[in-house]
């Protein structure tokens, strides 16, 4: 019987080894700000990679939040039960200012943090606990609706709490859409706010409710008696879960959804009976707040992805380095190079992107951003959010058949890795939602056109020629299929949308790789190689076998 070498115990830091992390970190950030976060993040990313992915682990097969709906004196409680590490990686996340340094100073620079920094904390917590990454979500975008929306007294109350890195009581967020009836169809929505003569009291359901029980305040959408129906009759208020004595808010919670990955964030159905809730903002712009918040959701969403493609590229190049088979080290096997540069490259360059994006979010949210950079943005956030959640699901499936049996048993991470990526393609929109938001925003704002634009000018400040060539091609027939593209009716675009943002998210990964190649040179053209012969499948049988002559260059 031969027996199965075990694979040696190493020490991982998140950070330490990203270079190219580490390079987007010294393209936009100042050199104070960088000194800073180079630190911060050196710390979180050893943290990340030993105690919290250890509760990770243990939260996922055995300490999963749990309903505990009475006390012992038969008093409904709705309390939620959480085991004592989740409760730890909770302090040391918030603590690091993840959520709060975006909208407070930074005690050791007097200024304010940025979106950059907290997505970079975001990408290397969800390389262990992509499910945790949840309840930061909802607490980012609580945040973002009280800071930009709410008035001075609901913000004196609330804010410091959301925004807490421990100095004053935590107040984790919560934003409920969800409704039985409505699923995406948010303008189905029929939980009820009646005015009691002083104060705002809300009556019905929320069927999937993430963060429930664990929050202190929720974002929530109702329709206000007398509203008119559809989505623009709803209005957004913030109700606490907790009255100021401590007992729960006229909420229940009737139980939780057993599901199947990211078990760490408790998700339930909430019954709302009269709970006490604060309106925020105009009485008939609740929709659109929320949707500014989902744009907010679907980057962390996308944030979250590519930590699981790095997590699980990570754990493939460990194990495949360290086992032998027929007498060679798997790693010197033709295969095994060609998926290992093909998974570097990949990451590599979502990764890139995604942050490219997240520049640009930074500008448009601070309010600074122009008409165009603003169309942009929301169409660039559609497709990145697509991209990357599909191919998180790909990247584990495909970590766990070059771990072979073992990427199938629980006792390595890969299976967690593919449970927690499935639902990143059905959080903050599916594909079929998204696809939808760009036949929106290119029928009513051409950003088809505004979008072959950037790409087009971003690739003639690139000097590096044959690979600028091959993605000018794109660009260029990406450009004539948008224009028949805007020419057909409501059903054929419907039906042509989500590949048309794939390929637009694949147009815009291709100029952001191959400006990384123009600007760094080395590993990063060949990087840009790999990805653009294989994303478009330029390679022909027998031609020269780039994954592997690069190998050693890449890693």
């Amino acid at each position: 019987m031969k027996v199965l070498q075990s694979i040696p115990k190493r020490e991982m830091n998140f950070f330490e080894n990203d270079d190219t992390l580490h390079k987007i970190l010294e393209q936009i950030l100042d050199s104070e700000f960088l000194d800073y976060a180079q630190r911060e993040l050196q710390d979180f990313g050893a943290l990340v990679a030993g105690e919290i992915d250890e509760r990770a682990k243990h939260t996922d097969r055995e300490g999963e939040p749990r309903l505990k709906r009475y006390n012992k004196y038969g008093e409904e409680v709705s309390e939620i039960w959480v085991n004592e590490g989740y409760k730890k990686t909770i302090q040391q996340t918030y603590n690091t200012g993840i959520v709060g340094y975006v909208h407070k100073e930074i005690p050791q620079l007097g200024k304010k943090g940025n979106y950059v920094y907290s997505f970079a904390q975001g990408y290397l917590l969800s390389q262990a606990e992509p499910g945790f990454y949840c309840p930061v979500t909802l607490t980012m975008a609580t945040t973002y609706l009280l800071d930009q929306y709410a008035d001075d007294a609901l913000k004196a109350r609330f804010l410091p709490h959301v925004c807490s890195t421990g100095e004053v009581e935590l107040f984790e967020g919560a934003t409920f859409l969800t409704e039985r009836q409505g699923g995406s169809d948010v303008g189905a929505n029929v939980v009820e706010a009646r005015f009691d003569g002083e104060n705002y009291r809300l009556y019905g359901e929320k069927y999937f409710a993430s963060n429930a029980g664990m929050c202190g305040v929720a974002m929530v959408l109702a329709r206000i008696e007398g509203a008119t129906p559809g989505s623009k009759g709803l209005t957004l208020f913030a109700v606490p879960w907790k009255k100021e004595d401590g007992s729960v808010n006229g909420l229940r919670i009737r139980r939780l959804k057993d599901k199947l990955g990211v078990r760490a964030v408790p998700s339930g159905e909430v019954e709302f009976d009269g709970a006490l809730a604060y309106v925020v903002g105009d009485l008939n712009k609740g929709i659109y707040y929320m949707l500014e918040a989902l744009n907010l959701s679907r980057i962390c969403n996308a944030v979250a992805s590519v930590g699981i493609m790095r997590r699980a590229f990570l754990e493939a190049k460990q194990y495949v380095s360290n086992r032998s088979a027929f007498g060679n080290v798997l790693t010197n096997y033709p295969m095994i190079q060609d998926s290992l540069s093909k998974f570097a490259a990949k990451v590599h360059v979502e990764v890139a992107t995604t942050f490219d994006l997240i520049q640009l979010y930074d500008v448009v949210s601070s309010g600074k951003g122009t008409e165009k950079e603003t169309i942009l943005n929301r169409l660039k956030i559609a497709i990145v959010k697509k991209e990357t959640a599909e191919q998180a699901v790909k990247f584990a499936s495909e970590a766990i058949e070059l771990h072979g049996g073992n990427g199938y048993i629980e006792d390595f991470v890969t299976p967690r890795l593919l449970r927690d990526a499935q639902v990143l393609t059905v959080w903050e929109g599916t594909a079929n939602i998204l696809a939808l938001e760009v036949i929106r925003l290119v029928n009513k704002h051409d950003a088809h056109k505004l979008f072959i634009e950037e790409m087009s000018n971003r690739l003639q400040k690139v000097s590096n020629t044959q690979l600028k060539d091959i993605v000018v091609d794109k660009v260029n027939k990406l450009q004539e299929q948008l224009n028949v593209f805007v020419t057909l009716n409501e059903d054929m675009q419907t039906y042509e949308a989500k590949e048309v943002a794939r390929k637009m998210a694949l147009v815009y990964e291709s100029v952001v790789a191959v400006e990384w190649a123009d600007q760094y040179g080395g590993k990063y053209e060949k990087l840009a190689e790999i990805y653009i012969e294989d994303t478009w499948a330029l390679r022909k049988i027998g031609e020269q076998m780039k994954t592997v002559e690069y190998f050693n260059e890449i890693f």
